[in-house]
C-alpha cells in the first residue's frame, strides 16, 4: 500500500501500537505527523522514521483539550498541508473496580480515549470535507465490545469509540471520507505488561493463535483501512485478537 506524499496523523505515537503504526506509514511513503503528550516521545518516533528514509514531524498535544487540538492543526497544516489520514490511537487506563473508582479515574479515561478522538475528528473533518477525501481509523478494544472487570471506565470509552465510528461514517460518507475502527485484543505493549502472568497464560491457552499479539499485528490493518483498497469500507469494527473472543 502506497501513501507517498499523503499527510498522516497518528496520535499516541510515542510508543507501542502508535509507534509501530507511525513507522509503518513512514515506510509506505507517507509524511507522518507523530503526535504525543510529550514532544520528546513524538520526536523519538519521528527520528526513527527519518533515519529509515521517511518523512515525519513531531508534535506535542493533549488530545483531551480542545485548545491543544486547535493549535496542533494550525501548526500541522502550516507545516505539512491537509491531512489525508488520521489515526486515533491515544489512550490511557485507570483500572480499578467500580466501588473504588474515583470520578477522576472515570473522567481522565473518557477525556483522553473518547473525547480526544472526537476533538481530533472534528478538527480533521473540516479539512477533509474541503478536500473531499479522508480516511479516519480509530483504535477501540475488545474490552469495548465485551467489557472487563475493573475496567468500566476504559470499556465505556472504547464502546463509545464504536458508536463514534459508525456515526462519523454516516455523516461523512458522501464526501469520500471513511471511518473504521480496529479492536485489538491483548497486545504486547507497556500497557499490557501490567497484566498478571496467570492472565497472560490464559490468553495464550485460549486464543487459537496461542499468543498475545504484537504492534506489528495491528499496524498493517490500520494501513489497509487507510488505503485506496478500502475505499468502499466504512463504519466497520475489525477485531484483531488472535481469535480470543470467538
Amino acid at each position: 500500500m502506497n501513501f507517498k506524499g499523503r499527510v498522516v496523523i497518528v496520535t499516541g505515537a510515542s510508543r507501542g501500537i502508535g509507534r509501530e503504526i507511525a513507522s509503518s506509514f513512514g515506510r509506505a511513503g507517507a509524511v507522518v505527523a507523530c503526535v504525543a503528550t510529550s514532544v520528546k516521545g513524538a520526536q523519538a518516533t519521528a527520528n526513527e522514521i527519518t533515519a529509515s528514509g521517511g518523512k515525519a514531524h513531531a508534535y506535542a498535544c493533549d488530545v483531551s483539550k480542545s485548545s491543544d487540538v486547535e493549535e496542533l492543526f494550525k501548526a500541522l497544516v502550516e507545516d505539512l498541508g491537509t491531512p489525508a489520514v488520521i489515526v486515533n490511537n491515544a489512550g490511557i487506563t485507570r483500572d480499578t473496580l467500580i466501588l473504588r473508582m474515583s470520578e477522576d479515574d472515570w473522567d481522565q479515561v473518557q477525556d483522553v480515549n473518547l473525547k480526544g478522538a472526537f476533538l481530533m475528528i472534528r478538527a480533521a473533518s473540516k479539512l477533509m470535507m474541503k478536500a473531499r477525501y479522508g480516511r479516519i481509523v480509530n483504535l477501540t478494544s475488545v474490552i469495548g465490545l465485551g467489557g472487563g472487570a475493573g475496567q468500566a471506565n476504559y470499556a465505556a470509552a472504547k464502546a463509545g469509540i464504536v458508536g463514534l465510528t459508525k456515526s462519523v461514517a454516516k455523516e461523512f460518507g458522501s464526501r469520500n471520507i471513511t471511518c473504521n475502527a480496529i479492536a485489538p485484543g491483548f497486545i504486547e505493549t507497556d500497557m499490557t505488561q501490567k497484566l498478571p502472568e496467570e492472565f497472560r497464560e490464559f490468553v495464550k491457552k485460549n486464543a487459537p493463535a496461542g499468543r498475545l499479539g504484537t504492534p506489528t499485528d495491528i499496524a498493517p490493518v490500520v494501513l489497509f483501512f487507510a488505503s485506496e483498497e478500502a475505499a468502499y469500507i466504512t463504519g466497520q469494527v475489525l477485531v484483531v485478537d488472535g481469535g480470543l473472543t470467538l
